[in-house]
């Protein structure tokens, strides 16, 4: 029991190890590395460093048949997110946060992070001589991860980028765009006015009934010209994104594949340079962590209560319905023989919230104090939370293999 819970805890103070070294150098009092070189370091982790990462991995894992054999990971993705939008719902009705607020709660309930702290926690696994997953141990998480990042990415951008409009100009984007397509129109005029009446005939209702399936389809057209007019496609092809979709085609092709990876392959000493700068991931993102948490919460006015709701939807509530839904599509066969593959399906639940709501939160204007304070609670609990969630997967796939 002890030998365990050891081999559960160990990886997580591993990465605890990297975050104190990180909170260390960065602390204001200390300040060996300046905030700017963290900046700096953050940049190069998401452009470089965890591209080369899931290009090297997935790339030498994925092929055809995988493609279609690991269909359930990013399902799960979309399942994760779903649940979370439901367990974010009930903590505005319980919490009751400021009416500004509420798509932000819902928005940090729902959304965790499915990509590099997923990656750091399996790099610090496979590490362990205890770990449950043999060899390629870090590989195949590697790519099972990478495998559906790009379900999150195009989730945050279009749909939560949405979302995250500071509620003011939402409204005042939608009466601009209804005026500007639809002004003076009698569509328009009917998305303002009632369509029908107590009092009037058979035909004229009829007419008002089409009338008003014209006008909610103007609505829904002019709502769907503003998310596509705001969304920012460019940001959904970012460096991970694009390394995982060249990785899947160069996996999927057998004679490109023998051309960029293996020992002989032509292009070996690129992939070689590749898998280099893809090491330096893991313990890079962590030393920004600890960079992160020496700065401390901002001010929020999300509130304690609102605060504390989403920490234990999202880190104590939602792992243990993920534990559930990942059981259950076992026993109906549609998950892969892998332990891997399990676990990795059960990280997606495990997480704190994407820290790349805070990227979108700046952008936006909206709730940027407030997200930073959230996702630093977040993760000084998620050292605590994913000790214990890290313990029970293993259980847990012991009794399911």
């Amino acid at each position: 029991m002890q030998e365990e819970i050891l081999s559960a805890v160990v990886p997580l103070l591993k990465l605890l190890s990297l975050t104190v070294m990180g909170l260390i150098l960065a602390h204001n009092k200390i300040q060996i590395i300046p905030k700017d070189t963290f900046k700096l370091l953050s940049k190069l982790v998401f452009a470089l460093f965890l591209p080369c990462l899931i290009f090297i991995d997935l790339g030498r894992s994925v092929t055809l048949e995988n493609i279609t054999l690991w269909w359930f990971i990013p399902v799960n993705v979309v399942i994760s997110m779903v649940i979370g939008f439901v367990l974010g719902v009930i903590v505005v009705l319980v919490c009751r946060p400021p009416p500004e607020f509420v798509r932000f709660t819902i928005v940090m309930t729902m959304c965790g992070n499915t990509g590099n702290l997923p990656i750091a926690i399996l790099g610090s696994l496979c590490r362990s001589r205890a770990n449950l997953f043999g060899k390629d141990c870090l590989q195949r998480g590697v790519a099972y991860v990478s495998f559906a990042q790009w379900v999150s990415v195009v989730v945050v951008y279009t749909l939560i980028y949405y979302m995250m409009e500071p509620p003011a100009e939402y409204y005042e984007i939608v009466e601009d765009e209804s005026i500007k397509y639809g002004g003076g129109s009698e569509e328009s005029d009917f998305l303002r006015e009632p369509l029908i009446t107590n009092n009037v005939q058979d035909d004229e209702e009829m007419q008002a009934r089409e009338t008003r399936t014209q006008g909610m389809r103007l609505k829904l057209v002019q709502k769907i010209r503003v998310v596509a007019e705001k969304t920012p496609i460019k940001n959904i092809f970012q460096p991970p994104i694009i390394a995982s979709l060249l990785a899947k085609f160069v996996g999927s092709v057998p004679q490109v594949k023998s051309f960029v990876f293996g020992h002989d392959a032509p292009l070996a000493f690129v992939t070689d340079s590749l898998e280099i700068f893809g090491k330096a991931m893991v313990p890079s993102v962590m030393l920004v962590l600890g960079g992160m948490l020496a700065e401390g919460p901002n001010v929020s006015k999300l509130g304690v209560k609102t605060t504390i709701g989403i920490i234990v939807a999202r880190l104590l509530v939602l792992p243990i319905l993920g534990i559930g839904i990942v059981s259950l599509a076992d026993k109906k066969h549609l998950l892969v023989d892998d332990a891997m593959y399990k676990y990795v399906l059960l990280l997606q639940y495990a997480t704190p919230s994407a820290i790349l709501l805070g990227a979108v939160a700046r952008m936006r204007g909206y709730a940027v104090s407030e997200s930073s304070a959230l996702l630093f609670w977040q993760h000084i609990f998620a050292l605590f939370s994913l000790s214990f969630y890290i313990f029970i997967y293993s259980k847990l796939l012991v009794a399911l293999t």
